[in-house]
This record gives structure tokens, C-alpha cells and sequence, in this order.
């Protein structure tokens, strides 16, 4: 543990106090400088949100659909594993290659999605729909001519549209882990719950979930949350693969900036700053999540 992780964590504490760069004959302390600077520059500002925003979309869906998900597979009494199977696969598979699949999947000319908007034309609810007009979104121009083909999103190449679009690839391929971990929520549900809440009058699916499934999945929600939480800042397969942090900047995430500014532009200093950010964002997020929520979820 200290050799693995304490100590590059000091290591990369005491390069963001510095101007470290590989193969450089010395370097100098700068103090706070590299630190200012995340503040300072538009670029590490847009980073922090881009961030903040992917956490707050992937975060209660993935762990909705999870719940969900579970919730109906442990109803069924046919076809339940076919189904794990099914959703847990993206867990299983290699990101990276999912990710070229989705960049085949969403290209602007050949992609699948687009071809399911050009064939929705003629359905006016169902292209409104698909393109965000009935939510107020304008739909962007793209390279086809004139009429019905001019409206299709660049996914990954208009920044109103590349951020949730990389939010939608995360949730599609972490729901499925939370999936599992509800169902074994689930099954450490006593049943004789369900019938003691049944006699004292919870006949409805719903006050059954409210008064017995919930709050008896509290430990399940405080460690699914947790660690969809971790997992959602540390993105950066699909990042690297379809965007590089474009466009303008809106897919820029931190774990992509650390690999940018450490590796690609040689800056260990930076590259070390906003590893220790990230750790503090990791770090306080946990230590919340189990302080304030793990309180109320333990039963006696």
C-alpha cells in the first residue's frame, strides 16, 4: 500500500509544486503557481465543469436505471439471466472498443442514429422528438442539402450535443454493474418483510417499495453511489477516443487533462496539480457520501 500508492501520491504532491518535465536537467519550485493557474485559465475552468456536469448526469441515472433494472429482472419469473446477460455486457467489454463502435454508430453520415432521424422525417412527432425540438433545442445544420436532411445533430462535434452524448455512452456502460449490485441488494431482503408490511396494510406495489425495498437497500445505494460516483470522475476511455475534450472545450474532463498536461505536453507539474485536485474531489465526495448518507442505512 505505501509503495503502490502513498508514495506516488506524495511524489505527485510534490511535483505540482514545481516546473518538473521529463528529460529536463533540473527544475524549479513555483510555489502555488500551478494551482493559480487551474483557477485562473478558461480552460481548466471549462474542465472542472465539464466534470461536474457528466458526474451529475451519469450519477442519479445510471443509478436509477440500475435500481430499476433489478427491480423488474427479480420480478420475473422467465428470461431474468438472459436479461443480466444482456445489460451486464457493456461492463464487460472493452470501453475502448465500444467506443469506436459508438463513433461508428454516431457518425454524422453513415451512423446508425442519424439514419433512424433520416428515416423519421416524414414522422414529424417522432423528428421533433429525436431532435430535441420538443425540449427547446435547435436542431444543428448538418452537411445534406436542403428540406427534412438538414437537421441532424453532429453528436460528437457541436458542444450543445458531445457532453450528454458522452454521458448517455457512460450510463450505458455502467448501469449494468449497479444492476448487479441492486439485485444482491435485493435477494438479502428478508421476504417476511413484505408480508408483515402487507398485513399492516401496504397492498400497493408502490408503499411496498417505499415503506420495505427502499430504506432496506440503504448500505446497496450508499456503495452504488459511491463507486458509480469514483467511476464517473475518473472517465476517460470514451474522452480520448471520440473527442480528445473537444469541441471547444466541452468534453474536457480531468483524468483527460491529467494524460494531456503529464503526458502529451511533458508539463508534470500541471499534469501533478490536477491530480491532486481530483484526489481531493475523490476523496471528499467519499468521505460525504459515507458520513452523511451511511448514517441512516444501518439497522440494528
Amino acid at each position: 500500500m505505501i509503495i503502490i500508492l502513498i508514495v506516488p501520491v506524495i511524489v505527485a504532491a510534490a511535483l505540482s509544486f514545481t516546473d518538473y518535465g521529463l528529460g529536463n536537467p533540473g527544475f524549479e519550485w513555483v510555489g502555488w503557481t500551478n494551482y493559480q493557474d487551474l483557477l485562473k485559465f478558461s480552460s481548466y475552468k471549462k474542465m472542472f465543469s465539464a466534470s461536474l456536469i457528466y458526474v451529475l448526469i451519469v450519477v442519479p441515472v445510471s443509478v436509477a436505471l440500475g435500481l430499476g433494472s433489478a427491480m423488474l429482472i427479480s420480478s420475473l419469473r422467465f428470461g431474468g439471466e438472459v436479461y443480466k446477460a444482456v445489460f451486464f455486457l457493456p461492463v464487460m467489454a472493452t470501453l475502448l472498443a465500444m467506443a469506436i463502435a459508438w463513433e461508428f454508430a454516431l457518425n454524422p453520415i453513415i451512423g446508425l442514429v442519424n439514419d433512424i432521424l433520416r428515416s423519421g422525417c416524414d414522422i414529424a412527432w417522432l423528428h421533433s422528438l429525436l431532435t430535441g425540438a420538443w425540449f427547446g433545442a435547435d436542431p444543428v445544420d448538418s452537411w445534406y442539402g436542403s428540406g427534412c436532411v438538414d437537421y441532424f445533430p453532429l453528436w460528437l462535434g457541436d458542444k450543445k450535443y458531445a457532453l450528454g452524448t458522452i454521458a448517455f455512452i457512460g450510463i450505458w456502460q455502467v448501469f449494468g454493474f449497479n444492476m448487479v449490485l441492486y439485485l444482491a441488494g435485493l435477494t438479502a431482503i428478508p421476504r417476511e418483510l413484505y408480508s408483515a408490511a402487507a398485513v399492516d396494510g401496504a397492498a400497493s406495489v408502490w408503499e411496498r417499495f417505499r415503506l420495505v425495498t427502499w430504506p432496506m437497500l440503504g448500505p446497496t445505494h450508499v456503495f452504488v453511489v459511491t463507486i458509480t460516483s469514483i467511476r464517473s470522475f475518473q472517465v476517460f476511455d470514451t474522452v480520448e477516443a471520440l473527442t480528445r475534450g473537444g469541441p471547444s472545450k466541452s468534453t474536457y474532463m480531468m483524468v483527460y487533462a491529467m494524460y494531456e498536461k503529464g503526458v502529451r505536453h511533458n508539463l508534470l507539474g500541471v499534469g501533478s496539480a490536477i491530480t491532486v485536485v481530483f484526489l481531493v474531489f475523490v476523496l471528499a465526495l467519499t468521505l460525504i457520501q459515507v458520513y452523511f448518507v451511511n448514517r441512516r442505512v444501518h439497522y440494528s
